[in-house]
């Protein structure tokens, strides 16, 4: 007999009783339930996932569950309080890990923003991944003017996805979700069909180009596949923009000129968060919420930046010097309280969260809205970014070759914190499952009731519902990155293998047990692959096995063992 019949079979007499006792309409409901999760049981985990055919756990009542997916943008693991940061109050974020679930093990694909973005929209680690770098879509070096570039759409934004790739987009359309997305987006430009608007979005507000997001007080935002004009075109500075010749640097006053009288983007985009929640109240929505938040150039409202200021004292301005070396991605703009500012911007940040769970209980649709914060990537290494001072990446490092842009734990290991009250049977829990971005896919088409695409990643619906027991396992994490010379890593268990300057000819594998954390974690002195090559060598199968070879130039790294 087939086994499937066997299953029925055994779960038939008690499906009949429960039916009796309550009502005969939810038979089937009941029945294909219990099949499937006695299905998903059964099914053994894959070293590198592909889709399996069944709904992990579903959901405890029928109404489909709104999803809001938060992400910023170069946040680190240290970043928010409920991850032990001192110096920076996020009161906000740290609820909605007090009433859900706070994840430790939870990773980016990828250390830069447009190919985490992309792993995160189709659900393919980066072996797979269509996008495996940043890599604009023009190469006019003009267009970085800010000005310059809004007579050149057709050179705006990044590379896009193939046309037709299942997104996160796409597929909650297909389940009748109501889908936006506000913010940064950096998959793709306003006219090479790999906008959001292509992509499965019925909303967009925001920068469709990321580095067109990385000034806060812009031109203009993209609507719906229209330019909205924000500020007045004399108004605009462009990155590189220094202070007037003989301003005061100390004086406050000599920076007016980059933000007073202007509209900051965050605000804007913020607003339309408001508006594609109340539109859709009534119906399931997906919103990703993509803030440039705390991405350089430091610019926050000048009463957030007092607070801090305040309280960490005075301290030096960063320069013009210092902020426009002279190359991109360095040339920001000067900032009287560097360390204020950012601390300034995470919490301005975290105080319109705070505004929106505000008005989703307002509008009674709270206890039924799943709530994701992350981050696409560590923090970054440049002088407009305070983020060694911060210790952003804590427990681990950050800095020069330790966060954004590497495979160390810093670039890479995310804050990430899920809230459901009406799913979760308890707050406050601090979960260990190890999981990356590849698992978004799977999550919400399960949330969602429909066929998820094949991806890498496993759905963690049993984790956010509290059915533990049920949640399937990875046996390994992969991460491969062309940029910083090359490099690979794998996590297997309580052990990390990473390999650096692939693209000059480095095979060697330098091991770490990653079982306490810290910022010695994976110095060159913990490496401990002479001890154990038998560890060695089955990371070298796990990245052997998850590497299809891109045909595009920059994306492709040799991983042939010498």
């Amino acid at each position: 007999m087939h086994f499937i019949s066997k299953i029925r079979l055994f779960f038939y007499p008690f499906i009949v009783i429960f039916a009796i006792l309550n009502n005969l309409n939810t038979i089937n409901m009941k029945f294909n339930s219990l099949t499937k999760t006695a299905l998903c049981v059964a099914v053994p985990t894959a070293a590198t996932p592909a889709l399996v055919g069944c709904d992990a756990v579903k959901p405890n009542n029928e109404e489909k569950p709104n999803v809001i997916f938060i992400l910023m943008d170069d946040a680190g693991y240290g970043d928010f309080s409920c991850y032990g940061q001192t110096r920076t109050e996020t009161p906000n974020i740290d609820a909605l890990a007090e009433s859900g679930i706070l994840f430790t093990d939870m990773y980016s694909n990828c250390p830069v923003s447009a190919p985490s973005r992309g792993c995160l929209m189709t659900g393919l680690h980066m072996g797979h991944a269509q996008i495996r770098d940043n890599v604009e879509d023009h190469t006019n070096p003009a267009t970085w003017d800010y000005i310059d570039i809004e007579n050149h759409p057709e050179q705006e934004g990044q590379m896009g996805l193939a046309e037709g790739t299942p997104t996160l987009g796409t597929v909650m359309q297909q389940a009748g979700y109501a889908t936006g997305m506000v913010g940064k987006w950096g998959l793709g430009g306003p006219v090479n069909g790999s906008a959001p608007w292509d992509c499965g979005f019925d909303f967009y507000y925001g920068c469709v180009c990321q580095r067109l997001a990385h000034n806060y007080y812009p031109l203009y935002m993209w609507k719906n596949g229209e330019r909205v004009y924000i500020n007045d075109r004399d108004k605009i500075t462009i990155p590189g923009t220094k202070l007037d010749p003989g301003a005061d640097p100390l004086d406050i006053r000599s920076y007016d000129k980059y933000s007073k009288g202007k509209v900051y983007s965050p605000d804007a985009m913020y607003e339309n968060v408001i508006e594609f929640v109340n539109e859709n109240k009534d119906k399931p929505f997906f919103l990703m919420w993509t803030t440039p938040f705390p991405h350089s150039p430091l610019m926050a409202p000048q009463e957030w930046v007092d607070k801090y200021v305040a309280k960490y004292g005075d301290e030096e301005p960063l320069s013009d010097e210092l902020c426009n070396p002279g190359k991109w991605p360095h040339n920001y703009y000067p900032c009287r309280y560097p360390r204020a500012t950012y601390s300034a911007m995470i919490s301005y940040f975290d105080y319109q969260v705070g505004e929106l769970v505000k008005e989703l209980k307002r509008l009674g649709i709270y206890d039924n809205t799943l709530i994701i914060v992350t981050s696409d990537n560590g923090p970054a290494n440049n002088n407009s970014s305070p983020t060694v001072w911060m210790d952003s990446a804590a427990p681990y490092r950050c800095g020069k070759g330790w966060g954004k842009r590497t495979l160390r734990e810093g670039g890479i290991r995310m804050p990430f914190i899920a809230s459901w009250p009406a799913q979760m049977k308890q707050g406050g829990v601090v979960s260990d499952h190890m999981g990356y971005f590849a698992d978004i896919m799977p999550t919400l088409c399960d949330i969602a009731g429909v066929e998820s695409p094949q991806t890498d990643g496993l759905s963690l619906v049993p984790t956010l519902t509290g059915n533990v027991e049920q949640q399937q396992e990875h046996e390994f994490l992969y991460w491969e990155f062309p940029d910083r010379g090359g490099q690979l890593a794998v996590r297997w268990g309580n052990w990390k293998g990473l390999i650096e300057n692939v693209h000059a000819g480095n095979r060697t594998m330098k091991l770490f047990d990653i079982t306490t954390p810290g910022k010695d974690i994976e110095q060159d002195e913990k490496d401990v692959a002479a001890e154990h090559p038998e560890i060695v060598e089955r990371m070298w199968g796990y990245i052997e096995q998850s590497h299809v070879h891109p045909s595009f130039p920059k994306f492709q790294i040799d991983i042939t063992r010498k």
